[in-house]
């Protein structure tokens, strides 16, 4: 039964392959189907299927699903058995060549990667990689060796079952997707949430199934009317349909708060043109033109990635339409070739380019390697750097002179201005963006053409720090700051050594520590540097030194001692705050004048006895406060967390008469899952009038319910109170 299962799966890989082999790559690939054998014996793996059949079907996928070619098969073959061949490393160079066992080699060195009781450990990551540098097909046979298992997880034991699935969907399915595999991206992440969110997977699944006479349908009315304008075209093309994966679908519902029948994009149209290489692009655009002349497209939703592709090789062109029914369809369109690179990712960006590891792959590659030598030690911050940078995407953006060059996503014109070149960076005080000028915290897109303008007067500031990205700019804005503060306090140590010397009073460690004491600082260089910044006056100074000893009661209201920015530990909202600029020893709570929630822009006021007031900017006393104390205004920002908090937000409600608005309002309150904490209204003379103050967790929330209200029939204004 064991040899017509093997032999079975031996024609099927022949079959596979037969476009990528030729006769005599067919011995080669018996050759190591026998070593294999001979080998493996009647070993199993994790699933309970049999090395050989696993073997099999592993090399099968590389052939047949990657298009890889007879050195790839040859080494999926013998990857779990490399190590009980009987044969020398000089004997297996010449039967199979140096690169079959440069791969092998790859695959002992990562053997450690199969303990599941070490998934999330750096150091297994870090194996992982550092094989990488050797041949990336061996991290290529390495996903379809996890595809074969998860395909056949439900025979593993239970207890397997999670651990593997959890490192499929937070390791494997990131790497498809970077290395250009988006079919094996989607079906590892579909086969993950299987295990991992079991309820949702079966419901999604049964919900597709219940619509496919519906969506096929659906597929027809939209497709007929295009198929006959692309033909009088005289285009040569393929129209296919497809579905959403259930991890994306799953993903949207989540994220927009959604039910299945909300996702309205649950399929996607494709457009595959036969188009020779130097007309592709505008083919694409001319069939891009066609469909929008038929479907009404969403500007928004258009994606090119035609003109700039993904990092990973990736081309086509995305786009949004209302088909029939009035529903939104995704239609994407792409010539052969590039279909070809989404369908087979490097294998097929090596039979274009011609030339091994050009593309992204190499970036990526390079990036990781930076990583792998800037990390010291094997600790959880290494794996997030790492998961990051698996996750995060990146902008192409041109210089001047059309240089692209490459940043992480939500990266700023500052930090391109750093990725420039330091002194760029350092005197930046904004760009142009495609001829339009910006500030320096304008987010970048793809395709960006880029122009810094410069000032010789530019410093880097603290605030910086806040909204640049990139590790580069955040390094050499910090250098830059210390080395400001280290020439400020130089020149603060001048000025009181003078002024000491004018009220006669000897310059000495006594008179350093005295005034360190009085103000609460830690350094004297942090005492020199707020002599210089003025935040401390020399005649306070002086009346300090004179007096003697004083109370730390007396230090002047207007004296905002500055800081290192720091988290506040004394709130319940100490992990959602940073306060610059900060009086040590306060308390700081939340202005009921206008309640401000996270995610706003806000500040700190000094009060005379209740600590820091933190107010919106927008808060009806702002200006007030900022114009007549401006002593007492310090700087504050939220920062993210981890834990979770509540903020009170009131929304003030006006329309029409009408108690259905009341049961609309509490729909749409429990679809946010936020708590209640008041609602008062009453109607009168044909008008309703309401007071909601609820508990939400940031300003995104709280504005995303008002606008859902203001949606609501009879609605006639819904806003947000001030107190």
């Amino acid at each position: 039964m064991e040899s017509k299962r093997i032999y079975s799966g031996y024609r099927a890989l022949l079959k596979a392959a037969e476009k990528s082999i030729t006769t005599g790559d067919i011995k080669k690939i018996r050759r190591a189907l026998d070593l294999a054998m001979g080998a493996c014996g009647e070993r199993t793996i994790i699933t309970g299927e049999s090395q050989v059949l696993h073997a099999l079907s592993v090399a099968r996928i590389v052939a047949g699903e990657m298009g890889l070619g007879v050195t790839s098969i040859v080494t999926a073959l013998l990857h779990d058995s490399c190590g009980n061949l009987g044969l020398t490393q000089e004997q297996l160079e010449k039967e199979f060549g140096s690169k079959a066992v440069e791969i092998l080699n790859g695959f002992s060195r990562i053997s450690s990667i199969d303990s599941m009781q070490s998934s999330y450990q750096a150091e297994n990551f870090r194996k992982l990689l550092l094989s990488l540098a050797d041949d990336v097909r061996v991290i290529l046979i390495k996903l379809v060796e996890r595809l074969e298992y998860m395909r056949n997880l439900d025979n593993a034991p239970e207890k397997e079952r999670l651990p593997l699935a959890s490192e499929t969907y937070f390791l494997y399915a990131p790497l498809a997707h970077r290395l250009g595999y988006y079919n094996i991206k989607s079906e590892l992440e579909d086969l993950a949430i299987k295990y991992l969110e079991p309820d949702q997977y079966r419901y999604i699944e049964s919900r597709l199934k219940q619509t496919t006479a519906s969506r096929n349908r659906l597929i027809r009315e939209f497709s007929e009317p295009l198929d006959k304008k692309l033909r009088k075209q005289g285009f040569k093309f393929t129209i296919k349909s497809r579905t959403k994966s259930i991890h994306s679908i799953m993903l949207k519902m989540k994220k927009q708060g959604v039910e299945f029948d909300e996702v309205y994009d649950l399929f996607a149209i494709r457009i595959i043109i036969r188009s020779s290489r130097e007309n592709e692009k505008s083919d694409c655009w001319k069939a891009y033109s066609i469909v929008a002349d038929l479907y009404q497209p969403n500007p928004s939703r258009l994606r090119d990635w035609i003109s700039v592709p993904k990092s990973n090789g990736y081309e086509s062109l995305h786009t949004t339409v209302v088909g029939p029914r009035g529903k939104w369809i995704e239609v994407q369109i792409r010539s052969e070739r590039m279909d070809e690179i989404a369908e087979k990712g490097l294998a097929a960006h090596f039979k274009y380019k011609g030339i091994k590891g050009e593309g992204g792959l190499d970036t990526w590659l390079t990036k990781m390697r930076e990583i792998l030598e800037s990390s010291g030690k094997d600790d959880t911050t290494f794996l997030d750097q790492v998961r990051s940078g698996l996750y995060a995407d990146e902008v192409f953006v041109f210089t001047p002179k059309g240089d692209l060059r490459q940043l992480p996503a939500g990266s700023t014109v500052l930090d391109f201005a750093f990725e420039i070149h330091t002194a760029v960076g350092s005197s930046c005080v904004g760009g142009k963006v495609n001829g339009k000028n910006v500030t320096i915290k304008h987010i970048l897109q793809n395709g960006d053409h880029v122009d810094i303008i410069r000032s010789k007067n530019q410093r880097p500031k603290q605030d910086w720090l806040s909204f640049v990205v990139t590790n580069k700019a955040k390094t050499k804005i910090k250098q830059a700051l210390n080395e400001e503060k280290s020439k400020a306090a130089a020149e603060g140590k001048e000025i009181l050594m003078r002024r000491l010397k004018n009220w006669k009073i000897q310059y000495g460690d006594t008179v350093v520590q005295k005034l360190l004491s009085f103000y609460n600082l830690k350094t004297s260089q942090d005492l020199y540097f707020l002599i210089t910044t003025g935040k401390i006056e020399m005649l306070d100074i002086k009346e300090v030194l004179q007096k003697g000893e004083t109370s730390e009661s007396s230090v002047p209201q207007r004296i905002a001692v500055e800081k290192e920015t720091k988290e506040l530990l004394e709130s319940p909202y100490a992990d959602y705050l940073v306060i610059e600029d900060r009086v040590e020893g306060l308390d700081y709570r939340l202005a009921k004048c206008c309640n401000p929630v996270f995610g706003e822009t806000v500040f700190g006021f000094v009060t005379i006895s209740e600590g820091i007031k933190i107010h919106r900017t927008t808060c009806p006393n702002a200006h007030y406060m900022m114009a007549r104390y401006p002593y007492r205004v310090v700087a504050a920002r939220w920062t993210k967390t981890k834990s979770l908090t509540s903020f009170t937000g009131t929304v003030k409600i006006t329309g029409v008469e009408d108690i259905s608005i009341v049961n609309r309002i509490a729909d749409i309150i429990s679809n946010y899952h936020v708590s209640i904490r008041n609602f008062t209204y009453n109607m009168n003379d044909g008008v309703f009038e309401g007071l909601l103050t609820l508990m939400v967790p940031n300003n995104d929330v709280l504005y995303g319910i008002i606008r859902k209200i203001h949606s609501i029939k009879g609605v006639l204004k819904a806003s947000r109170m001030e107190g």
